[in-house]
């Protein structure tokens, strides 16, 4: 019997092409028009959007990237790819495998990606957004975007879409295995924080399960750690706006813990597959500085899993999982 032509797509948020203000805008703008992203009535945020956020937020924001840009380009999309690279050579005795990177926004771009799973006649198709819980602004966007494609195609392959990750045997033991590294390497602090991309507050009113399963990692990555309730805390970023957002608030935890006694943390972001924005200036530059200036002492930020082997071994899982 043939083997039916598979095609995996490895998708993350995407990042500006550029440390520039113009790149950063149009990636801004490509972001927040999307309405799983925001959601607010499209005139209402048209107009937010237009004449008080990207007239003034690139600025802010291209300052922010600087900061965590290298040489071979933005870290997210650089990770990514390294990731999926990785993947390729696993599978590169698998000629009916296909696999390739792609970003929701900016590029390389998913649309594009689909149309060359097209050009190689898939007729199997695995999408792993990679955000390990689920979330209607972010796994619902990349599910949009795919089915817009295929929605233009005469044939249309299986389709299996890898919804969240978040319990997953494999995902919880690598991202254990990374603190231990970080232990091993110098000792713990007096507490491990575990920190999510925040959300309004009113999606899980909706019934979005982004706040339930960024518990459930945490709770299993500290039992797997064999850790008390007393050596760890979950807490959200990011927060946008004046709305209510998921509690509680990274930046206001970070402030209060030396005055409860808390000098020492170590933090995590298990949400992240790969640093971006969000872990290497927010969280490993913005925050240790608000929480050194609080009274803290020692803060580590334990990094991604990124391309390591553990989260190649986690994707392959995946992977194989949705194979069978």
């Amino acid at each position: 019997m043939a083997v039916k032509k598979q095609g995996v797509l490895v998708v993350n948020l995407g990042s500006p092409d550029k440390a520039t203000v113009w790149a950063v805008r149009r990636f801004l703008k490509q972001f927040l028009s999307d309405p799983r992203v925001v959601n607010l009535p499209r005139f209402l945020w048209w107009g937010i959007l237009n004449f008080f956020i990207l007239p003034f937020r690139p600025f802010k924001s291209v300052q922010a990237y600087r900061e965590i840009w290298t040489k071979q380009g933005s870290p997210l999309i650089v990770l990514t790819e390294s990731l999926v690279a990785k993947l390729v050579k696993h599978y590169k005795k698998e000629p009916a495998v296909s696999i390739k990177a792609a970003m929701s926004y900016g590029n390389p771009a998913l649309a594009s990606a689909l149309r060359e799973f097209k050009k190689e006649e898939v007729e199997q198709l695995i999408v792993i957004p990679l955000y390990p819980q689920y979330s209607s602004t972010t796994t619902a966007s990349v599910f949009d975007a795919v089915t817009q494609e295929l929605q233009q195609w005469r044939y249309i392959p299986e389709v299996n879409f890898i919804s969240d990750y978040h319990q997953n045997p494999v995902y919880i033991k690598v991202l254990a295995d990374s603190v231990r590294a970080a232990w091993a390497d110098k000792p713990k602090n007096e507490l491990l924080l575990m920190s999510f991309h925040g959300l309004p507050a009113q999606l899980t009113k909706w019934g979005d399960p982004y706040f339930h399963q960024c518990h459930a990692t945490a709770e299993l990555i500290a039992e797997a750690l064999e850790l008390d309730s007393s050596e760890w805390e979950i807490v959200f970023q990011s927060r946008f706006g004046r709305a209510k957002w998921l509690q509680p608030y990274c930046i206001e935890t970070l402030m209060q813990l030396p005055k409860q006694g808390h000098v020492q943390v170590d933090i995590i972001c298990p949400g992240f597959a790969v640093d971006c924005l969000e872990t290497l200036e927010e969280i490993n530059m913005t925050n240790k500085s608000i929480f050194l200036e609080a009274g803290g002492e020692e803060y580590r930020y334990i990094p991604a899993l990124n391309d390591a082997q553990g989260n190649v071994e986690l994707m392959i899982d995946l992977i194989n999982k949705k194979r069978q």
